[in-house]
């Protein structure tokens, strides 16, 4: 994935996967008729979600996998996936924190300014208990990443079953589509 440097040059993402990983999502398509020319995480997807203006922290938890982002004027700053040490109900808010921290630190760190708004995915019904010791924590705001995108027109109505479902890998990747 290009990207804008942050300084002069040009910043290319990349990312690494297991091939069995990878592997199995390309069988799933394949089951169907269709050829993958592409396979991209939904976490790297979903950053297309995120508002440009300002240092945004998304943290998306799939199963017992969370995802840390930090994207700043549409340019990827800082990426870091990590398995959690538990899941689902048995997560607690300082769990999450102690794995946001190391992304949030090294940001801080380099860009000299602190994280502005945080996005969150993932969560659930749960997403209450971890908002407010995230807006302790960033002095910020904390919403849920896909009803923020919707609330801010980002959602076109045509993708707002996806929405629905809280789909923001499937969302953001027809967004970067165009």
């Amino acid at each position: 994935m290009r990207q804008a440097p942050r300084e002069a040059g040009l910043d290319v993402v990349t990312a690494l996967a297991r091939l069995r990983i990878i592997r199995e999502y390309e069988s799933v398509v394949e089951g169907v008729g269709l050829y993958p020319g592409v396979v991209l995480s939904a976490s790297l997807a979903s950053i297309s979600l995120l508002e440009d203006g300002k240092p945004t922290l998304l943290a998306r938890v799939s199963g017992s996998s969370l995802t840390t982002a930090i994207v700043r004027g549409g340019v990827l700053c800082g990426y870091r996936c990590t398995e959690l040490p538990a899941q689902g109900a048995n997560l607690t808010p300082q769990m999450l924190l102690e794995e946001v921290f190391p992304v949030a630190a090294y940001y801080q760190d380099t860009w000299q300014e602190a994280i502005q708004s945080v996005r969150v995915a993932g969560f659930g019904a749960r997403l209450a208990e971890f908002v407010q010791a995230l807006e302790d924590e960033f002095h910020c705001e904390v919403r849920s990443l896909v009803h923020a995108a919707v609330s801010d027109g980002r959602i076109k109505d045509d993708a707002r079953p996806l929405a629905d479902r809280e789909l923001e890998g499937l969302i953001g990747w027809a967004l970067q589509r165009g």
